[in-house]
């Protein structure tokens, strides 16, 4: 993006955000984990840490959650992973990760189909290989409670958000143990209340508003977004990742917990859009899926961007 002597307050705080930026370096989800140290500043203190994203769907971004929860695990002494969007112990998976039993790509074809993917399969296979090495301190698979089985065929969002929290709560509840919320981010941003655009506008307090009100700061949400990639065009002007996007790197961070410049901010804390990739996306019309009814320091306490992305190896079968 060329600069210009008049440059917008916009174009001011892509400058000042580069120079907060911190380069991601790998998609190795074997690499040292070096890059991901500023996660730790971000997420220090909580009980609960969400890596949403705003595509389920793409390598890139389940990678990094990946990544990050390897550093989450080995570094900071999280030991459960909630999965969100639909129940291990009826897959068997929890029993995989624990005990070896069963294959686990047979057991995710029974899954729902943004769980049947090659990068699934690849967080189940290096648990399950945690678990051997560590066979008296084991990371495990969170299980809903019945909270989320008792939300009846064609409850409204509201409800089904209410019940993401409560399961996550009563996990905690029962293992005491840190978890790391792997989901969407229409359901992990701190939204109290939030607008999801698609298939039709709905404004209501989401999983992570209830979080953050039941653990305070003991709750931390990472987004991780991207530019651009797998059939998604480049987002309009006035969404976040317009100027996410603009930053000099193929990958980073930033901890939105860290006090910056005055500019900087205000950019964060203004109204914001951020791109939403779901189950009835539509490419021609990309601008009508999104969140806002916030901002991104109101939603996240830190932001993994992408600039471009590409499609998540699908299991055969999916």
């Amino acid at each position: 993006m060329n600069r210009t002597p008049g440059a917008t307050t916009t174009e001011a705080a892509v400058d000042l955000l580069s120079r907060h930026a911190f380069p991601l370096n790998t998609l190795d989800v074997h690499a040292t984990l070096h890059d991901l140290l500023p996660l730790a500043d971000a997420v220090e203190g909580a009980e609960i840490v969400a890596l949403g994203v705003g595509s389920r769907a793409t390598h890139e971004l389940s990678v990094l959650q990946h990544r990050m929860l390897r550093f989450l695990v080995e570094e900071q002494g999280f030991r459960s992973l909630l999965l969100e969007g639909d129940d291990p112990a009826r897959l068997g998976l929890d029993a995989y990760v624990l005990t070896g039993a069963g294959d686990p790509r047979a057991l995710l074809s029974e899954a729902r189909s943004f769980w049947r993917t090659g990068e699934i399969l690849d967080v189940l296979r290096w648990m399950r290989a945690h678990n051997e090495r560590n066979p008296h301190d084991p990371v495990r698979l969170a299980t809903p409670s019945s909270s989320s089985q008792a939300v009846p065929p064609g409850a409204g969002l509201a409800e089904i958000e209410r019940a993401l929290a409560d399961d996550t709560v009563r996990w905690h509840e029962r293992t005491r143990q840190k978890t790391v919320y792997w989901g969407g981010i229409a359901h992990t941003a701190v939204g109290d209340p939030r607008t999801v655009s698609s298939p039709a506008p709905q404004t209501h307090r989401n999983a992570g508003g209830h979080l953050r009100e039941h653990f305070g700061s003991g709750y931390a949400s990472v987004a991780l977004t991207f530019h651009h990639g797998a059939d998604c065009p480049v987002p309009p002007a006035r969404f976040a990742e317009a100027v996410l996007g603009a930053i000099d790197l193929p990958a980073y961070f930033l901890n939105l917990r860290a006090r910056k410049p005055a500019t900087v901010e205000a950019w964060l804390g203004a109204p914001a859009r951020t791109r939403l990739v779901g189950p009835v996306y539509d490419p021609r019309e990309d601008a009508d899926h999104h969140l806002s009814g916030g901002s991104l320091s109101e939603w996240f306490d830190a932001v993994v961007h992408v600039r471009e992305v590409t499609p998540a190896r699908a299991l055969p079968g999916s």
